[in-house]
């Protein structure tokens, strides 16, 4: 029998979280994808609390239209940056959720770096 790409991807992120957990001090950069979009949040998971999220599916970026794409992960991972800056998140935990550290995950991780956000 065949396992799925999205099954193997689900236990892959399972094993990932099992190791990295955000504080307070540093919270997760989590990375989520779908066909057409790209999701990102920072989570203090102690708290349980989204403390800041970027996506393709907001308003100002859906007039770029932007898609799941490299280039629109660099825009995503430069806007996550901002916006964990403006809240004084300065450093977190990056959470690949079990995608390949390849392509869109690589680009959205680079331009966060370059935008001052410390992994």
């Amino acid at each position: 029998m065949r396992i799925s790409r999205r099954i193997v991807r689900k236990r892959i992120h399972k094993r990932i979280r099992k190791k990295i957990s955000g504080t307070a001090k540093r919270p997760r950069l989590s990375v989520a994808f779908s066909g057409k979009h790209i999701y990102t949040q920072i989570i203090n998971d102690e708290a349980g609390v989204t403390l800041a999220s970027a996506a393709t599916t907001e308003k100002e970026l859906r007039a770029k239209k932007l898609s799941a794409n490299v280039n629109s992960a660099r825009v995503i991972g430069t806007l996550i940056a901002q916006r964990a800056k403006e809240k004084n998140i300065h450093q977190v935990v990056f959470d690949r959720g079990g995608f390949i550290y390849h392509g869109k995950v690589k680009a959205l991780a680079d331009a966060a770096r370059e935008a001052g956000l410390e992994f």
